[in-house]
């Protein structure tokens, strides 16, 4: 599919909200149904995950404490005729060590997020066999 530019938008999420559901809220406040979406920041006792094939879900890795969010990088596009954030992360431990995969949930000390628009067809997320939520495949 191809998409022209829409608006750009930068801005931080303050502290104690839900980093995917104040995502969401944001595109739907904004009517931005389709985008890539990029942040940094700081999260606590964030949630991610890993999908599992076999199993055909995600296995959660939970993490305690306060985690340096070094990228969050993404999607924004239609799920249920809704905005839906689709974000991995690499996050940083006190250590230095990095954890990573499917943001599932984390609450923000700090954010700071961009989101470009984009402008175009519908892209819909919908239900695969494997179990993910997914664009329709793109044919050559």
């Amino acid at each position: 599919m191809r998409f022209s530019r829409g608006r750009n938008f930068m801005f931080r999420i303050p502290e104690g909200e839900e980093f995917l559901t104040f995502i969401n809220k944001f595109a739907e406040k904004n009517n931005v149904l389709i985008g890539t979406v990029s942040a940094i920041g700081t999260l606590r006792n964030p949630k991610i995950g890993y999908f599992e094939e076999e199993k055909g879900k995600y296995k959660v890795i939970e993490l305690s404490g306060t985690y340096e969010l070094l990228s969050a990088l993404g999607n924004i596009s239609l799920k249920d005729g809704r905005p839906f954030a689709h974000i991995h992360v690499a996050l940083g431990d006190k250590e230095g060590k990095v954890w990573g995969g499917h943001l599932i949930e984390g609450e923000v000390f700090v954010a700071e997020v961009i989101i470009h628009e984009l402008l175009g067809e519908p892209l819909e997320r919908k239900l695969q066999k494997n179990g993910l939520a997914l664009w329709d495949a793109e044919k050559i």
